[in-house]
């Protein structure tokens, strides 16, 4: 009977539950080895008659890509989702399946969610699975010989930077070519400070804050103040070699994320370390930009959905979360499960969640959907900023204006 009803099926257009390999979608491309190497096995140890395929896409391509699968029907089972919007514009378009109630979803507090959910916050569309950490890696070897503390406070990082400045060693390794740093890296990163993390966020959101008001334009005076520390060449330099520049001992601070941890984790003779971004004055509340990376969705349209349930479900779980996070060292899980972070610096950088508030990139929910976007925008006007083409407050009003354009301010 088996095969007679195989061959019918196959006749028919139809396959049987969990018929073929379950393939995964993702943009993230440099984690083949990972999926191929270590959860997928992981996974087969629980599930071995499902085969499992990582098939990832360019970064730059994947969005695009993605859609074009979906739309035409050939995208994979299991969807990796950028957070917020464009995965939200897929669930939209009825490509990604609902998942309240799901399996593993239990595992994670409402706020690990957010990123993946409606806006009203009553769907979920996408299992949470990673965050990075936004921080500033230092070279121990420079502080020692310097007698050079981790700062804590505003005033002790500039401190630092002039004595690095002064012994004639380049303070910073940070450049403008790509715009992306001078946002993601320095202003979104060290701004919760000023703005008091979702405190300020959801008041942009809410309408009862403006850009032009002082915490956003202290964290745009932060900026500008970082700019005179930059290398000649910043305007030439590419994230790589901001990275290549720090590896190689030629500055001593790295303002980056943990994205970063294991690729310079593996240069000879660099003693890394990283302190957090520094508070305005001693004894305030912390902050930290821990913003959500990485999701996995199901496709409503995947051929083999009864895995591709099984396989959600252990994503959820505490083994996933613990080969994830440490084997892929500086990206975090976002549920609620018990990990010990391995690496030093990563699990450093995992202890000030205990000590500090986490928040996300604040443009990241809700208010990027105007046209152009407050992300783009952002990355060109903190350039301008931190390059010292635009002073602090001109960029705030310009901020400002093309945010009250098209933001209707979410009713309470």
């Amino acid at each position: 009977m088996g095969a007679a009803w195989l061959a019918a099926c196959l006749a028919c257009g139809m396959a049987p539950a969990g018929a073929g390999t379950l393939v995964i979608e993702s943009w993230r491309v440099d984690d083949r080895a990972l999926w191929e190497n270590v959860l997928i096995p992981a996974f087969a140890r629980h599930h071995p008659d499902v085969a499992v395929k990582f098939a990832p896409t360019a970064p730059t391509a994947y969005d695009a890509a993605l859609a074009g699968r979906l739309a035409d029907g050939t995208a994979g089972d299991v969807i990796a989702c950028r957070p917020f919007d464009a995965s939200l514009a897929l669930y939209r378009k009825g490509y990604l399946e609902r998942l309240n109630g799901r399996p593993g979803l239990q595992n994670f507090a409402p706020p690990a969610m957010v990123a993946w959910q409606t806006d009203d916050g009553r769907e979920t569309f996408c299992m949470p699975v990673a965050s990075v950490i936004h921080g500033f890696f230092y070279n121990k070897d420079m502080f020692r010989q310097l007698d050079l503390q981790p700062p804590g406070t505003v005033d002790e990082f500039f401190r630092v930077l002039d004595v690095l400045k002064t012994a004639g060693i380049a303070p910073l390794a940070l450049g403008t070519a790509e715009q992306w740093e001078a946002s993601q890296v320095v202003y979104t990163s060290i701004g919760p400070n000023f703005w008091r993390g979702e405190e300020g966020r959801k008041a942009l959101i809410d309408g009862r804050a403006r850009l032009t008001d002082a915490p956003f334009v202290e964290a745009l005076q932060f900026t500008a103040r970082l700019g005179r520390y930059l290398p000649r060449d910043a305007a030439a330099l590419t994230y790589r070699d901001s990275q290549a520049m720090f590896a190689a001992g030629r500055a001593a601070i790295y303002p980056a994320g943990s994205w970063d941890i294991a690729q310079l984790g593996r240069v000879p003779r660099l003693s890394l370390g990283v302190f957090a971004p520094p508070v305005r004055k001693r004894g305030d509340a912390c902050y930290i930009s821990d913003h959500m990376d990485l999701g996995i969705g199901i496709n409503r349209n995947a051929r083999n959905k009864e895995d591709a349930w099984k396989f959600l479900a252990w994503v959820g779980s505490q083994e996933f979360a613990d080969l994830y996070t440490n084997r892929l060292t500086g990206f975090f899980t976002l549920s609620h499960h018990l990990i010990a972070v391995r690496d030093p610096v990563a699990k450093q950088m995992a202890e000030w969640r205990e000590r500090c508030a986490s928040t996300i990139r604040f443009n990241a929910q809700l208010l990027n959907r105007g046209q152009p976007g407050m992300e783009s925008e952002l990355w060109n006007i903190n350039t301008r900023v931190l390059e010292g083409s635009l002073a602090p407050r001109d960029a705030a009003a310009r901020l400002q204006e093309g945010f009250a354009r098209w933001l209707t301010p979410r009713q309470k």
